[in-house]
């Protein structure tokens, strides 16, 4: 049985992106990069949310693979050999190999695709994970607490669900950052 991770990046106050849009804040260095590649080896399977997909294309660029970072590399690497399912009602297609796109969110089809996986399944974008939040799917939250207050905008998790959590691990980089892991407690 799989488990469902919900990893994210995060602003201190709680955002993904700010008041813009934008999330460039949380770019991360060598030394993150490198341990978010390791956290997220074991997924074998990614669930998107448009907005979301349309950001993490970029991985599908062949220069990628060229890139002088090492781990630029390796995530791109890891991106292509991830089956990969996108929840969206106004795309027609997706580009990506290795990519279904599904109209609704099925809370059940999740249910069963995660219990039938061998490996992880992740979870990416804050209102798709809203939703799997609210229908008691996650097992897993994974933050990488970027040092920034943003004071507004995009919100990591969804207002009105609550979520009772067990920290798991912790890790401080030289960045500033502090990746914190949880398993939800049932």
């Amino acid at each position: 049985m799989g488990l469902l991770t919900y990893t994210s990046n995060t602003s201190l106050d709680g955002y993904v992106a700010d008041t813009s849009g934008s999330f460039e804040f949380s770019f991360p260095d060598e030394e993150v990069l490198a341990f978010i590649n390791d956290l997220e080896r074991p997924v074998g399977t990614y669930l998107f949310g448009r907005r979301l997909y349309e950001v993490m294309a970029v991985w599908d660029d062949p220069a990628m693979l060229d890139d002088p970072s090492p781990g630029t590399r390796d995530f791109a690497a890891q991106w292509r050999e991830t089956d990969k399912v996108v929840y969206s009602t106004t795309l027609t297609e997706v580009s990506a190999p290795r990519t279904r796109l599904e109209r609704t969110f099925d809370p059940q089809a999740v249910r069963d695709l995660v219990a039938g996986a061998g490996t992880e399944v992740g979870l990416g974008g804050p209102t798709l994970a809203a939703a799997a939040l609210a229908a008691g799917l996650v097992d897993e939250v994974r933050l990488l607490v970027r040092p920034v207050l943003l004071g507004g905008g995009l919100a990591s998790f969804p207002l009105g669900v609550r979520t009772d959590l067990e920290l798991v691990d912790e890790r401080r980089f030289a960045s500033g950052v502090v990746h914190v892991h949880y398993r939800v407690r049932r």
